[in-house]
């Protein structure tokens, strides 16, 4: 098994969430974080002082799938979420080494399915 962590921009989760609908991802978690990166955030003004604002709002979203699945998920997160700028995000891959449904006690790739 394997879990993709996924950064991307809060206006795409909405077109995401329905690409791996679709595509028959069924288990997600989604986690609303602030950060930076090649985007560095913007100037802003504050009661007329000129801020550096570089943590920006974006979306992690977490998904465990099959090993065998995790090519074809990576291409959907990717396709979804791109806009061709700085600061589409980063997809993250881990190896799971076990889980287990709780309210069953199914293990392994039957806890994910």
């Amino acid at each position: 098994m394997k879990k993709i962590e996924a950064i991307i921009r809060p206006n795409k989760l909405e077109e995401v969430k329905n690409a791996l609908d679709e595509f028959g991802v069924n288990g997600l978690t989604i986690t609303q974080v602030i950060g930076c990166g090649l985007q560095k955030g913007h100037t802003g003004v504050y009661r007329g002082q000129e801020m550096s604002i570089n943590l920006l709002p974006k979306i992690k979203l977490e998904v465990v799938v099959k090993a065998d699945m995790l090519e074809d998920v990576i291409k959907v997160i990717n396709t979804a979420a791109k806009t061709g700028q700085v600061g589409d995000g980063k997809i993250f891959v881990y190896d799971v080494v076990g889980a287990v449904r709780i309210r069953t006690d199914e293990r392994g790739t039957d806890a994910i399915s």
